[in-house]
């Protein structure tokens, strides 16, 4: 109740939170917002906002603009938290192993995180799309793969730095097995970081899906916000709604997703906040 009552009182963390409630509220209801398919034509191409009873629009086959906003909000977010969550895991399970036991151990586990991390993230996610085939499994598993190293190396950090204190010792004294003491002592103390980084992961995954769709390697079966960004970068002189509005969704969301991060991070780090006050 603390940490929510301290972060209410962060403005910019509370707008974030605002904006991403109306998004992930679009994207719960947009079976019943938009019913019908959203690459169904159903107007005229290159009707206008405001137009023909279309809030934003048509594109350049007469699909409803808005109706696939709604509908790739669905899939931005699911591709964000599915892949966060898989990197979280992986970046978890890595850190803490290499942290924990040092040794070899630690050195082998940080030579093959350093290994992903010389590789551009985004041209690794581009070569493994191409490779398994655009469908949103592959793409998930893409960002994911280039996602997990920064967690892992934050989680090594953390448990180096709590596994010599005082009550960890004392655990393992008392004959606790290292899951035991892994689990129950040292991860509870070392989430709070991993839940900020975990949270602006989020961001950086949708803007990662978004180039991959804009340049043609999401899933060709779901409507997506890089997708209409994409198809529409040929007539944005003509027809400027087709690509401006998927654009906003996308810096909105990502907008939102930053700010939350940052009210978590000041919330449950008191010390960077006072430190942004001096």
């Amino acid at each position: 109740m603390d940490t929510l009552r301290a972060f209410s009182r962060h403005p910019s963390g509370m707008l974030g939170l605002v904006i991403l409630i109306v998004v992930v509220t679009l994207a719960v209801l947009a079976p019943w917002l938009y019913p019908e398919d959203p690459w169904e034509m159903i107007g005229r191409p290159f009707a206008p906002p405001f137009s023909e009873g279309f809030l934003l629009g048509t594109d350049t086959l007469g699909r409803d603009v808005a109706a696939g906003i709604v509908h790739g909000t669905r899939v931005s977010l699911t591709i964000g938290v599915a892949s966060t969550l898989a990197a979280v895991c992986i970046g978890v399970l890595v850190g803490a192993m290499a942290g924990y036991w040092g040794g070899g151990i630690d050195d082998v586990l940080m030579r093959v995180t350093e290994l992903f991390q010389t590789i551009p993230g985004f041209i690794l996610a581009i070569l493994m799309v191409a490779t398994l085939g655009p469908s949103i499994v592959n793409v998930i598993i893409a960002i994911a793969t280039v996602s997990w190293p920064p967690l892992a190396r934050l989680t090594r950090a953390e448990f180096l730095r709590l596994r010599g204190r005082e009550f960890v010792q004392a655990a393992t004294c008392q004959g606790e097995r290292p899951l035991q003491v892994v689990l129950g002592h040292i991860l509870p103390n070392a989430v709070s970081p991993i839940i900020v980084t975990g949270s602006l992961t989020i961001a950086s995954a949708i803007l990662i899906e978004s180039a991959l769709s804009f340049m043609g390697l999401g899933d060709p079966n779901l409507m997506s916000w890089g997708f209409m960004v994409g198809a529409a970068r040929t007539v944005i002189r003509q027809a400027w709604w087709m690509s401006v509005f998927p654009g906003v969704a996308i810096l909105l969301t990502v907008l939102a997703i930053n700010l939350v991060g940052e009210g978590l991070n000041d919330t449950l780090n008191p010390r960077n906040a006072r430190a942004g006050r001096h």
